[in-house]
């Protein structure tokens, strides 16, 4: 069997607990035809750059998977079935990521310069006064 990464892009209308409701359903398609899901994260509602069939916002899902390509041939069949589901996109892996994806760790601020700490002027020094 394959590894795969599948991201899933829910419409903002559904709540969270419907989005895990579809997820869970997926699972089972999954489990159908041997495959085996070894993580699921959800990321929230996030905004979207443009719009897609109307919707500003998704719930952005992640999932990776373990499972023959016949299997996840017949999830992504499903899922554009499912009106609730925007877009996914599933990519085949060498190796599933340890620990929490990028999207899910904190991002460190501590090493960004605070605004009072940069110089004032650009590079060509101070504005000169106006009168």
């Amino acid at each position: 069997m394959a590894l795969y990464e599948h991201i899933c892009m829910a419409r903002q209308d559904v709540s969270a607990s419907q989005v895990e409701e579809i997820l869970g359903k997926m699972t089972a398609v999954l489990e159908e035809g041997g495959g085996v899901v070894a993580k699921k994260e959800y990321w929230g509602l996030k905004t979207l750059q443009y719009r897609i069939r109307k919707n500003r916002k998704a719930h952005f899902t992640l999932l990776n998977i373990d499972a023959s390509s016949a299997a996840v041939a017949e999830m992504e069949r499903q899922m554009r079935i499912n009106e609730d589901i925007l877009r996914f996109l599933t990519i085949k892996v060498e190796a599933h990521e340890e620990g929490p994806s990028a999207m899910m760790q904190k991002r460190d601020r501590d090493d960004r310069p605070d605004r009072g700490d940069r110089p004032r002027g650009g590079p060509r020094g101070p504005r000169p006064p106006r009168f």
